[in-house]
């Protein structure tokens, strides 16, 4: 059956591309300040609203269910209803919607009252405010991977898809940067006390701040035929692209663990397996950090000129065959962890800097944000939000030397599926 046509505005002049490049990125960005404050900020959490000595045997299940498992649960669940969104409503409707969402949960993770007060109550409030935010993080990269390159002019979608992990991890560093200065600003008692809501309710107020911005955004999706029964399903991508969704997940695998290995997990694995310093680790990634999102423009502007598959072949391949000798090169000196994280982002960035570009260009425009948006966040939450576990369990099994192989098949195997890809960077985007 022939799908209903649409068409993908092309930039034109007065579109302003940089405004549709700063209504993605700073809405992204706060998202992800909102994310991983959370995980920043876990353990004053826990200890106001999940305290040891409650008595009642429902409160821890939740605590761990709310820090290790909601929100990553919840992120196809957005990928796929933020993305029908798109698809159905304009991608600017859905980015509005999931910058509210995100500004709503971080608000009420910022005001949720501590178990002394409201009793179980009050873990019920933050695992609802932990879902809210595992939609919108889904939801965003659906929206805001299609509104990205939709929005780029000829021979520019690698340079824009860039910005989707450039506003990612200046999300990330915020997050932490500022979790850092308030905890030697207030102290740890203070922040143990309420000091650990203030970067929520800033989260809040830089949500209205993007909200603001996207509001001005032009759409880059105009239907051609609006009526009920031609809008697309919620499940129409998966039902008349199985391949293309299938090749969504064998594309993220080995990307997502690469990545949640060496942005979130490596200082971990440095101090569980090579004696690294809490603040040594803690610091190489910071560091690392911000040369991979200096890396990211380099990675999308090659890719407009020499194609995509030569970056993610040079990711995949790269990471199949140094990540054992990577890993195994810490020595326990923060600057072999240093070099090895730097090493590994330089890497990582041939899949991170045109993941969305690769995405978008698979997908035909009426069902490109849903079907991007469902199986990346499953995949994501399968492989990526797993990482740190996997690993650690190699560790407590008395096995870590097996953890860096885990990455290297599975990057291998991505490798594979991008050997045969076809080259789309200098095709028409599907209409």
């Amino acid at each position: 059956m022939t799908e209903p046509q649409v068409r993908t505005q092309a930039p034109v002049p007065g579109r302003r591309p940089a405004r549709q490049l700063l209504a993605a990125s700073v809405g992204n960005a706060v998202e992800w300040y909102d994310w991983y404050a959370y995980t920043f900020l876990a353990t004053y959490i826990a200890g106001q609203v999940f305290p040891a000595g409650a008595g009642n045997s429902l409160v821890p299940l939740l605590a761990t269910f709310a820090v290790f498992a909601v929100g990553f649960f919840m992120r196809p669940v957005g990928g796929l209803l933020m993305g029908a969104l798109a698809d159905r409503r304009g991608r600017r409707a859905a980015l509005t919607v999931t910058i509210l969402l995100m500004g709503g949960s971080s608000l009420l993770v910022g005001l949720t009252p501590t178990y002394a007060a409201a009793g179980v109550l009050a873990p019920v409030i933050l695992v609802a405010a932990r879902l809210l935010q595992g939609l919108s993080v889904g939801g965003e990269f659906a929206a805001s991977t299609t509104f990205l390159v939709e929005s780029a002019g000829p021979g520019r979608r690698g340079l824009f898809s860039s910005f989707q992990y450039v506003s990612t991890t200046i999300g990330q560093l915020a997050a932490s940067g500022i979790t850092a200065a308030l905890i030697a600003a207030l102290g740890q008692g203070t922040m143990e006390g309420w000091g650990w809501r203030v970067p929520f309710l800033v989260g809040a107020a830089l949500s209205l701040v993007g909200f603001w911005i996207r509001r001005g955004a032009e759409e880059t999706l105009t239907p051609v035929d609006d009526s009920p029964g031609q809008r697309p399903g919620l499940f129409d991508a998966l039902r008349r692209h199985p391949r293309q969704s299938l090749l969504i997940c064998g594309i993220t695998a080995g990307g997502t663990l690469a990545y949640y290995t060496w942005t979130a997990y490596l200082p971990t694995y440095a101090e569980l397996n090579e004696g690294i310093g809490k603040a040594d680790a803690l610091l190489a990634g910071t560091l690392a950090l911000a040369f991979f999102a200096l890396l990211q423009p380099v990675g999308g502007l090659l890719s407009d000129r020499y194609g995509r598959k030569p970056l993610l072949l040079f990711f995949g391949v790269g990471f199949a065959l140094l990540s054992v000798p990577l890993l195994r090169a810490i020595n326990g000196s923060f600057v072999s962890l240093l070099l090895v994280q730097c090493a590994g982002m330089v890497l990582l960035t041939g899949f991170t800097s045109i993941s969305a570009a690769v995405n978008a260009e698979i997908f035909p425009a009426r069902v490109r944000a849903a079907g991007i948006g469902f199986p990346y966040s499953l995949t994501v939450a399968l492989f990526g939000g797993t990482a740190p576990y996997v690993g650690t369990l190699f560790k407590e099994i008395d096995r870590p030397g097996l953890f860096p192989w885990y990455v290297s098949v599975l990057c291998l195997v991505s490798a594979a599926v991008y050997l045969r890809l076809p080259e789309s960077a200098h095709k028409e985007l599907e209409r």
